[in-house]
């Protein structure tokens, strides 16, 4: 193997840069030319190339998003794209990727794989924390300290104003950063898709609360379990209570990346080019008990990722 390419895809991550730069110094240091595609999938259609070198990837391990762009590309979902996209990579004498990205990312590369041989190592790239086979995905650890970062400074005036506050956070069909964020914000309830919403009991605790002087809470809200605005309006029609919602939207994926994900970032993207030396294909790698792992692409895309029950338990009792 001579030269291998690398793209980010799906939505950005923090940490996605740390890997980009993980994989082409471990490339050049392995002695491999290295070729970055631009703005993903779609760049791997219209051939958006260029030749990375130790200076591409300087002083980036530290920014958000990812130098590399991403972006949709509904041509790749046809076959008459993906092909063109094999055909790039073979003029370009790219033998093989590395993709860092979520599970749609991941499903790409497979298709690709499918019909046309190509080569592929994947790294779990999202926020949402919702890749299986892996504890923690690139730009989780930052997208839970950025909503924690929110949830405290809105608890200040949820305080001061004595009222209630809905925090509605990312995580798509996942409430891995609610429950995180949730917990380590101390708040009052957390909503999340994997457990039924059961608005009465969120009221009951926060009326128990008032009857004891509580007069400021926090609630959470994964995006896939409810929409804030609508748990909002519904607290206040049952409690009277001065309730707010704040939708944090995509300042949760934004910003520079914690030491956690770098260096989680910057392992996974230095073994995935040591598997692809090694003529690994097909593979996803991830970080399990703290361990790198990888895994086969059909296995790691048949299972499911759940959350740890005792979490969502513990953050409530804590929350009485």
């Amino acid at each position: 193997m001579k030269r291998i390419g690398v793209l980010t895809s799906g939505g950005d991550a923090p940490g996605m840069n740390a890997a980009i730069r993980a994989v082409v110094r471990m490339a050049i240091f392995r002695g491999l030319e290295v070729i970055g595609i631009q703005r993903g999938y779609s760049g791997l259609v219209n051939g958006e190339f260029r030749e990375m070198n130790l200076s591409s990837v300087a002083d980036i391990i530290h920014r958000g998003g990812t130098v590399l762009r991403t972006a949709r590309s509904e041509s790749f979902r046809t076959p008459e794209g993906r092909k063109k996209a094999a055909d790039n990579l073979r003029e370009n004498c790219i033998e093989g990727l590395v993709i860092i990205g979520g599970d749609g990312s991941f499903r790409g590369a497979r298709c690709l794989n499918d019909e046309h041989g190509v080569r592929f190592i994947g790294v779990p790239g999202t926020i949402d924390n919702d890749i299986p086979c892996t504890d923690y995905c690139i730009g989780f650890d930052t997208a839970v300290n950025n909503v924690l970062d929110a949830i405290n400074k809105i608890r200040d005036t949820a305080t001061s104003h004595e009222r209630t506050y809905v925090i509605e956070v990312m995580g798509r069909n996942s409430g891995f950063i609610a429950l995180e964020a949730g917990l380590a914000g101390g708040a009052e309830s957390i909503l999340i898709p994997e457990i039924e919403v059961k608005l009465d009991e969120v009221v009951e605790k926060l009326l128990r609360g008032h009857s004891r002087g509580k007069l400021h809470s926090v609630i959470i809200v994964a995006e896939g379990a409810a929409s804030g605005l609508d748990i909002c309006r519904e607290i206040q029609e049952k409690t009277g209570f001065d309730t707010k919602v704040t939708i944090l939207g995509h300042i949760q994926r934004g910003g520079s990346p914690t030491a956690f994900d770098r260096t989680v970032a910057s392992r996974l993207g230095a073994m995935a080019v040591d598997l692809l030396i090694e003529g690994k294909e097909r593979r996803v790698v991830g970080v399990v008990s703290g361990n790198l792992k990888d895994f086969d692409i059909d296995y790691a895309l048949s299972q499911e990722k759940t959350i740890n029950r005792s979490i969502y338990d513990l953050a409530g009792i804590l929350a009485i």
